[in-house]
């Protein structure tokens, strides 16, 4: 990434609502963070609730007037929603129809059924980075554990050597790439362009799922070497699928071809901008409709209602009732994306902004290492992923005035890789993983939290590399 012009940055800098100087400020959002990490471990709070005191806390501790501090608040709730809400609802949406349908069941026996021994663990990472894509984190574990304990046992493998690169896959769709809620949040916060943040995290995500996925899971199978648990797979022999009260499945190209059609179109949007590059050219204006992320998400959700709902023989009642309890689910989540975008806010409005600005200056810190340590430190005290990429994206958020759309995406996959850093025993996903493969709080620390801190480092190597290159 090139450097920075601080001076230019301070120069736009948006007035404060608060007059508190530099160390007042730090004190003020290591206190609002701490309100936040309190909340959410000690009193277990819902993040919703802990990010909106946070943010109150925030704004008295800086000395800000409590209603400026309300206001910007809610002016930062309002402005995400509307940013990314909708985008969240539609990738929900698109998820359940590929659920429900059947889609994603045929997407794993038609890979499982071509891949060779030797080619499983590769198998696992492709399966579930692409069923990861359109998914939430919780709900694709929920999908593929079934499905990796049944591989484990059957063809007498080590739960570890298949169990791993699934863990991989979704873990890094999760943190890297759009539209999962982090990524979506943090390309709002810092006014980057989607595609080419898809396109670059991409290549990003490539290499730190094989890298975590397939290559370490060999060493995490020889530290813990456990098959199957038996109660997992009864559990799971007795449990129906999605699709086993579906008389056709739909078919595994067009299943493929509906998931990934608005990365496609998205992708494309960014590939003309950058070869045509002029906002009057015909096949430019075209491609910035269609490869908007509503569109390209709204393209998916209705091309997808015929290809895996009508496919799979939903009758016009059922789709209906698909799209309705897709939405449900994510109440909670959308409630804590907008939180965070009103503590970032916060954040931006009492002058932290000015604060990381001096910060960055006094200290020469790269902006892309500043981001991701920030993520880090949130992730570690918070154990949410999506809390970590929305707290550090607010704080860095001026960082990214003045720079171009390549140098802004990277910031976003930076403060992405930091926000999976190390999972541990505050995290929801944590437990999840321990319970369903059945291990000790040791063993997932061997496996899961390893495999987090190495999908963390090595996306923040493969960000810098590509800084040095664009």
């Amino acid at each position: 990434m090139t450097s920075l012009s601080v001076e230019m940055l301070a120069a736009d800098a948006v007035e404060p609502i608060t007059s508190a100087g530099n160390a007042q400020l730090g004190i003020a959002v290591l206190a609002g963070i701490a309100v936040i990490v309190l909340l959410i471990t000690k009193f277990k709070l819902h993040a919703f609730l802990a990010l909106t005191i946070g943010s109150l806390a925030l704004g008295a501790f800086a000395g800000a007037p409590l209603a400026a501090t309300i206001d910007s608040f809610t002016a930062g709730l309002g402005k995400t929603v509307a940013g990314v809400g909708v985008l969240i609802a539609l990738g929900a949406i698109l998820g359940k129809l590929l659920a429900d349908s059947g889609g994603a069941d045929q997407i794993v026996d038609t890979i499982l059924a071509k891949a060779s021994r030797r080619a499983m663990p590769w198998a696992m990472v492709l399966i579930a980075s692409v069923i990861g894509l359109p998914l939430f984190f919780e709900v694709g574990i929920v999908l593929l554990i079934p499905v990796v304990l049944l591989v484990a046992k059957r063809g007498d493998y080590s739960l570890m050597r298949i169990g791993v690169p699934a863990l991989a896959g979704l873990s890094v769709m999760h943190g890297l790439i759009p539209p999962h809620p982090g990524p979506l949040v943090a390309i709002d916060a810092l006014g980057a362009d989607l595609g080419v943040t898809l396109a670059l995290g991409v290549l990003v995500a490539i290499p730190t799922v094989i890298i975590a996925g397939p290559l370490f899971s060999r060493y995490a199978a020889r530290w813990v070497d456990i098959p199957a648990p038996e109660h997992m797979l009864q559990s799971t022999d007795r449990a129906p699928r999605p699709s086993e009260d579906l008389e056709k499945r739909p078919g595994f190209l067009a299943t493929v071809s509906t998931v990934l059609l608005p990365v496609v179109l998205m992708l494309v949007k960014a590939l003309v901008d950058i070869v045509v590059d002029n906002p009057d050219n015909g096949l430019q204006k075209v491609t910035d409709v269609i490869g908007s992320p509503l569109i390209a998400l709204l393209a998916a959700v209705l091309v997808g209602l015929f290809t895996l709902g009508r496919a799979a023989g939903f009758t016009k009642q059922r789709l209906s009732s698909t799209v309705e309890k897709s939405l449900a689910p994510i109440a909670g989540v959308l409630m804590i994306v907008g939180a965070g975008g009103g503590f970032k806010q916060t954040l931006i409005d009492v002058g932290v902004g000015q604060m990381i600005l001096d910060f960055s200056k006094d200290w020469s810190i790269p902006a892309l290492l500043l981001a991701w340590l920030i993520a880090v430190a949130i992730r570690l005290a918070t154990g949410s992923a999506t809390v970590a990429t929305i707290s550090a994206a607010g704080l860095v958020a001026p960082l990214a005035e003045g720079i171009g759309a390549s140098e802004t995406a990277l910031l976003v996959l930076a403060i992405g890789a930091g926000s999976l850093f190390f999972s541990h025993v505050n995290d929801a996903g944590f437990w999840l993983v321990k319970e369903y493969f059945g291990m000790s709080v040791g063993q997932t620390i061997k496996t899961w939290s390893v495999m987090e801190t190495i999908i963390s480092v090595v996306g923040i190597i493969f960000v810098l590399l590509l800084s040095l290159v664009l």
